[in-house]
């Protein structure tokens, strides 16, 4: 299984269900599906730092059954991976 880092994202479109389209980190960028994919899947995991401390990226799932990502650190708001800057 790879690991990477997330240090950015991609902010959603006009998805008002889905409020980022992709992750990326120091050369790769995966759009939010199929990042959600491997972490189902166990191909990859992702992870972030979050207050100081390394955290994962997991998915979660909404109300409506429409899975996103968070990172295990995040409380109710703020979502540590919307705080990321944009990728480029």
């Amino acid at each position: 299984m790879t690991s990477y880092q997330v240090t950015c994202h991609v902010p959603d479109g006009a998805d008002r269900d889905q409020r980022i389209d992709a992750i990326g980190g120091a050369g790769w960028k995966h759009l939010i599906d199929d990042a959600i994919y491997n972490i189902d899947k166990r191909i990859h995991d992702y992870w972030t730092y979050a207050a100081g401390a390394r955290t994962k990226v997991i998915v979660a799932e909404r109300s409506n059954g429409r899975k996103y990502l968070k990172t295990g650190a995040d409380g109710i708001e703020p979502n540590n991976l919307l705080a990321l800057p944009r990728c480029p």
